[in-house]
């Protein structure tokens, strides 16, 4: 256990890039050495939106990259490629002299995060215990709350210092994990799963045994795993697939969807232009941003409680209540931003108590987010069959970049022209996400990987292999996989009616 926590751990400062990128450009943009080198005293709408907008850009191609580095050349090899990427984007960005270099720097750390975002929490998926699943899966939230606390504090602190260092060491500065992670990503052992898919069975049991002490354990996940490759390699699961058959699309809405509630939520509003936010409720820049620095500080606690208990209390009891409470915390909160502009026209003062309220707000939709946030990953990582894994998480991470892209560039127009009418949007966005998870999203927790397809009920597996005391191996690890693969499907309105068997048939692959 110790193995695989520090595995997934490691392999999680990619999360921490994705937190820290996406954090760092608020303060920075907001810095006076930047906005007078790059915005003559202004940055424009257009401008700050292009700068924040690039890095998203960059992520939606390298989510959809995903899929063919991840199936060729392993998780790790992802990883790796992602952490030079970021390298390279961080030392663009820390060195520009012109706002397109900013921006050529912004898309290729988007390209890193956009891969990195995808792989960790498959490869966290695949090492895991299944008990401790999303435990381990929920640490890309952590670090990513992480990333975003170190972003907010190395913003603040820099804010303190004049010239182009308050922006540049800030920007530059992310290259110090994506060095190390570049170095350390060969040291960790590949996905069990993603050896056995390609035919390494041997490998593959040797690192199911290095990572649970558990031979019994070793045993079962290897003999699932074997087995329900078989299968799907007979059924042949491609890109075309995931739209053609009925509980491959379902998988792919369920887990598109969770990751447009991310970006629904207003999070990323909140989190790109939080000084803007509360330059509009007549804060500081250098009061902003400590402001900020505390919400990410608390928010990271948050997710700290969160993947404790998910695993004891399940997916669908900590999302409904999350999207619910976000939407009523930005309700108050425009509610509330309202009657403070009003009666700061009406009285030309200003409505502290209101104005600290606004803040409380932010603080509270934060504790509501952290389940949101955590279980986002954790299900596009569960739902997806091994053959199509990385393929599926790609799609959905290419959905979550792209509807942040829609709002990273609208935003600052949105927030100039609407103020805080702009956050009734988001209320009205996670009330009906709340809506769309009771009816439609089933509950894995307590799953492994390979039984959560008997879940969706697409394909159903009776493992006929016997223990190997009593099989024709003579108790010898790693054996060709042979089972008997029954497809049954449940009636689309219940995850738990009895299905109808279709037809049995043995394999028996090379």
């Amino acid at each position: 256990m110790l193995l695989v926590g520090f595995c997934c751990a490691f392999a999680c400062l990619g999360a921490l890039l994705f937190g820290y990128d996406s954090g760092i450009i608020s303060s920075s943009i907001a810095q006076t050495d930047f906005v007078n080198r790059f915005g003559d005293g202004t940055l424009a709408d257009n401008t700050a939106g292009g700068i924040v907008s690039s890095f998203t850009g960059g992520a939606i191609i390298g989510s959809l990259s995903l899929s063919f580095l991840s199936d060729r050349y392993g998780r790790r090899a992802a990883i790796f490629t992602g952490s030079l990427l970021a390298c390279l984007g961080s030392a663009l960005q820390g060195g520009a002299i012109s706002v397109a270099m900013v921006i050529a720097g912004r898309v290729i750390a988007g390209l890193a995060v956009g891969q990195l975002s995808a792989t960790v929490p498959n490869y966290c998926s695949e090492v895991a215990h299944p008990r401790f699943r999303a435990l381990l899966a929920g640490l890309q939230q952590w670090n990513i709350g992480l990333g975003f606390v170190c972003a907010q504090w190395v913003g603040y602190g820099s804010s303190l210092v004049n010239g182009p260092f308050s922006w540049r060491f800030p920007l530059a500065f992310q290259a110090l994990p994506a060095s190390v992670l570049a170095a350390g990503v060969w040291f960790l052992p590949e996905s069990p799963r993603y050896l056995a898919e390609k035919g390494e069975s041997i490998k593959a049991h040797a690192v199911l045994k290095r990572l649970h002490t558990d031979q019994e354990l070793v045993r079962e996940e290897y003999t699932r795993i074997q087995d329900n490759l078989a299968a799907e390699r007979q059924s042949r699961m491609g890109w075309m697939d995931m739209f053609r058959q009925a509980s491959l699309r379902r998988r792919v809405l369920l887990a598109c969807g969770i990751q447009l509630f991310t970006q629904t939520s207003g999070i990323n509003v909140i989190n790109y232009y939080g000084p803007r936010i509360y330059a509009f409720l007549n804060f500081g820049t250098t009061r902003s941003l400590l402001i900020i620095g505390i919400y990410g500080a608390l928010a990271q606690v948050y997710n700290t409680i969160c993947i404790a208990f998910i695993d004891r209390v399940g997916r669908r009891k900590l999302l409904i209540p999350s999207m619910i409470g976000m939407g009523a915390a930005l309700c108050v909160n425009a509610t509330l931003a309202h009657f403070y502009v009003d009666g700061n026209q009406r009285d030309h003062g200003r409505n502290e108590n209101a104005l600290r309220a606004c803040v409380a707000m932010n603080f509270v939709f934060s504790v509501f987010y952290t389940s949101l946030g955590c279980l986002s990953w954790i299900l596009c990582s569960e739902v997806f069959p091994t053959a199509i894994r990385a393929k599926g998480t790609s799609l959905s991470t290419f959905t979550n970049w792209s509807t942040n892209l829609i709002f990273a560039q609208c935003s600052p127009i949105a927030l100039s022209r609407m103020g805080y009418r702009y956050f009734y949007i988001f209320m009205a966005f996670n009330w009906v996400a709340a809506a769309v998870v009771y009816f439609f999203y089933p509950e894995t927790q307590g799953h492994t990987l390979e039984s959560v397809n008997e879940l969706f009920g697409d394909l159903k597996i009776s493992h006929s292999a016997g223990s190997p005391q009593s099989d024709d191996t003579g108790g010898v690890y790693p054996r060709k996989a042979s089972v008997e693969v029954c497809t049954e499907f449940l009636t689309p309105d219940s995850n738990t009616a009895a299905p109808q068997r279709a037809h049995d048939h043995k394999i028996e692959p090379a």
